[in-house]
């Protein structure tokens, strides 16, 4: 981002916009009216008008003045997330203090404490965004932080990375997959643990369209074109329940709404199922007006299973035990007659906006009269993140970011305390995570426990509606086995300090042995000297090297030995030097020389930044890439160029790790050349099907196949058939033809 050009004289009431900003500023006003009471419009104008002149002459990848993006982040707050007038005019301001002249003393000046407070905020996280794995979780914590401080900061920066997905288009292919894995691994699971659900499926959606485009117009595609039968098939599911409640004199409102592409990626790729076979590609919700209560959510239960039978095991009620977030309702999945499952929530308009807009309705509840049960929510998750972020290592940053992440997409449990007090944990979570949610003392002390009343092992899984007592002795029991069986952060932190505390006590114990022999052979060494032998015996660290000693897993006797060798020839000799040594002689990077090398081959298939026709590259055997996919290159270290598509999971973990080495590539018009692709096949067994499927593929559509495996089992079969094709295309067409084969049901692309 340059500087700002205009350099700012601050009489914001005397200047006047031009009509094209006057017509902005307008609907912006028109939105914040609409969705809050008595803004403050003259905060909001002299906002907008800073944001304008601080910003003139800047533009965005788009092309389009630089002034728009806040406005449209301000759009947001007002709009979809429904926050108050200072967090709008925080939102406009939230990129003048990082990017252009204009000072945090300015902004307290002129629009007071609270706004420069959001702002610090907020530059403060912005500042602290990198690429590298560990710099994102050191972001990650202090997005934390500050949303412990004020949960406004941490909401104006989900609509600031909201609207940079909705123009992510705009960006570099690298960039684009940069942000957009950052985003489904941090922002995402963020805005669903503060059930922020709209936001939330807007993110995913967004990264999946970035990441793998062909994958969310397919499933798009469907979607639209199931959208008339889908409306109709829920105006005949719900004509006996409409009757009901409007005879029993409800006001109520009926949504049938899809499920979010990306969720239905997901089920596809989990089940391993075509779109036609994800049956509840929707839930039906049924949203009951005020002055209807909790009371009523279950008189229209009765109803909906006075019409259809009720699957007891996908009962849920989320009204009597909300989820963690707050959201409460009660959801419940019936079969019709025809035996199709139907999803349905029920809940009141205040348990919708709740489910919709997450902790931002709880903040905007907080000081109205319906705190029941909401603003308890809030503070209950608030606590929760000020416990989590207790003392956090700053060496820890990624340790802690995994375990968070482990909490925030997880189910929850419901147990009890032999007081009966309810616990809520994550699914999986153990006796020892109970143990550690109720004091990390109890945890420390644990020695067995009791689930309904019966004596069990502290690793057993506890289940919804256990029960669970705590014995404990009257010393420390803190077992580093534990690490394998816990799952909430507050127990894994404290067993992996236990954990660091006994490796250290054993590091000194080796330390101490290696300084008796070093005083006994008056050896003479610095930290860095040991650094150097530690490395050329293969161990990563000094720490490690004495733990191992410590441990009696190395003898010192051979340390003492590298020691003389390295005084005595005053260098480490093996391969690594070797390397360096060779390295040196070539000049250069290693980054040069890798790419260098990943040039030297012949103008083939692809091209590399669109600039660059010789390359010398592989295709990964991970996600077997075809023309027509989307793709990139990871430069390996072992210097060539290796072709992932962008919807692989390798290559969201390469994105993190080493961005560096990730090129865009572009596939050329003619390859030549064919690829490996596969087909599952699933459908009705008879004689003769691999037959006719072979001599459709062989003979009719003159492509070769490397091999076909079918199982059958009572009259059904599955199979799987790897071939050969020229690009996308090509297997799509096979997979058309195979579907009009009597007997299959299913043909589709096998991952």
């Amino acid at each position: 981002m340059p500087e700002a050009k205009v350099t700012y004289n601050f009489k914001l009431n005397e200047y006047e916009l031009a009509d094209v900003q006057q017509s902005d500023l307008a609907k912006l006003l028109e939105l914040c009216r609409e969705n809050m009471k008595d803004p403050d419009e003259h905060l909001i104008e002299r906002a907008f008008k800073l944001t304008f002149l601080s910003h003139d002459g800047i533009t965005r990848a788009s092309g389009e003045p630089y002034y728009l993006h806040p406005l449209a982040v301000a759009e947001i707050i007002a709009e979809e997330i429904g926050m108050d007038d200072v967090s709008v005019a925080a939102a406009l301001l939230h990129d003048t203090v990082e990017d252009t002249d204009i000072t945090l003393k300015d902004i307290e000046r002129e629009f007071g404490p609270v706004v420069m407070q959001l702002i610090d905020g907020l530059t403060k996280i912005s500042g602290v965004f990198k690429s590298k794995n560990v710099k994102q979780a050191e972001t990650f914590m202090k997005l934390l932080m500050y949303m412990a401080e004020d949960l406004r900061v941490v909401l104006i920066k989900f609509a600031d990375r909201l609207h940079n997905m909705r123009t992510i288009h705009h960006l570099p292919r690298k960039k684009q997959l940069a942000i957009a894995t950052e985003t489904i691994e941090l922002y995402a699971p963020f805005a669903h643990r503060f059930g922020l659900y709209k936001i939330k499926s807007e993110l995913e959606d967004l990264c999946f369209k970035a990441t793998d485009p062909t994958g969310y117009k397919f499933i798009a595609r469907k979607l639209k074109e199931k959208k008339e039968s889908r409306e109709e098939f829920i105006d005949i599911f719900m004509e006996p329940i409409r009757e009901q409640l409007e005879r029993s004199g409800f006001n109520f409102e009926i949504k049938g709404r899809p499920k979010h592409i990306y969720s239905i990626y997901k089920k596809m790729m989990r089940q391993q199922k075509p779109f036609e076979e994800v049956y509840d590609l929707f839930a039906i919700r049924i949203i009951l007006d005020e002055p209807h209560t909790k009371e009523d959510c279950w008189r229209v239960y009765s109803f909906i299973t006075d019409s259809y039978t009720p699957i007891p095991e996908r009962f849920r009620d989320f009204i009597s035990v909300p989820k963690a977030n707050g959201y409460r309702s009660l959801h419940t999945t019936v079969i019709t007659n025809r035996g199709r499952k139907v999803e349905v929530q029920i809940r009141t308009r205040h348990m919708d906006e709740i489910a919709e807009k997450g902790l931002a309705a709880h903040w905007k509840y907080k000081e109205g009269a319906e705190k029941q049960g909401t603003e308890a929510g809030f503070d209950k998750f608030v606590d929760w993140v000020r416990e989590v972020l207790e003392n956090p290592r700053p060496d820890a940053a990624t340790e802690f970011v995994e375990d968070f992440q482990l909490n925030l997409y997880s189910q929850e449990i419901y147990v009890f305390t032999p007081n009966g007090e309810l616990r809520t944990l994550p699914q999986g979570a153990t006796p020892i995570d109970f143990a550690f949610d109720i004091h990390s003392e109890i945890g420390e002390r644990a020695i067995a426990a009791k689930i309904n009343g019966k004596m069990v092992p502290l690793r057993n899984k506890l289940s919804s509606g256990d029960q669970v007592e705590i014995i404990t002795g009257k010393t420390s029991n803190l077992n580093p086995d534990w690490i394998n069986d816990v799952v909430t952060h507050k127990a894994r932190s404290r067993i992996r300090q236990y954990i660091r505390q006994e490796e250290r006590k054993v590091s000194d114990e080796g330390r101490e042995s290696w300084e008796k022999k070093a005083e006994r052979y008056k050896f003479e060494l610095s930290d860095q000297d040991l650094a150097k032998i530690a490395n050329k015996l293969e161990f990563p660290s000094i720490q490690a090297m004495f733990f191992a000693i410590g441990s009696e897993s190395y003898d010192v006797n051979r340390l003492v030995k590298a020691v003389r060798g390295f005084l005595s020839k005053g260098r480490i000799e093996g391969e690594e030097e070797e390397k360096l040594q060779k390295d040196d002689k070539k000049g250069g990077s290693y980054d040069d020389r890798i790419i260098g090398d990943a040039q030297t081959a012949n103008k083939q298939m692809l091209t590399m930044d669109g600039n660059l026709d010789n390359i010398k590259y592989s295709f990964s055997k991970c996600c077997n890439p075809i023309p027509g996919d989307d793709v990139v290159g990871y430069i390996s270290r072992s210097g060539g160029l290796k072709i992932h598509r962008t919807n692989c999971n390798n290559l969201k973990h390469l994105i993190k790790t080493e961005p560096e080495y990730i090129v865009d590539v572009s596939w050329s018009k003619k390859s030549g050349n064919q690829f490996i692709g596969a087909i599952k096949i699933i459908g009705e067994d008879r004689v003769g099907l691999i037959n006719d499927i072979s001599n459709m593929i062989s003979t009719s559509l003159k492509t070769n196949m490397k091999s076909i495996n079918v199982s059958s089992d009572t009259g059904a079969f599955e199979g799987t058939i790897i071939l050969y094709v020229d690009d996308l295309k090509h297997l799509e067409k096979v997979i058309k033809r195979v579907m009009k084969i009597e007997g299959i049901k299913q043909a589709y692309r096998y991952e």
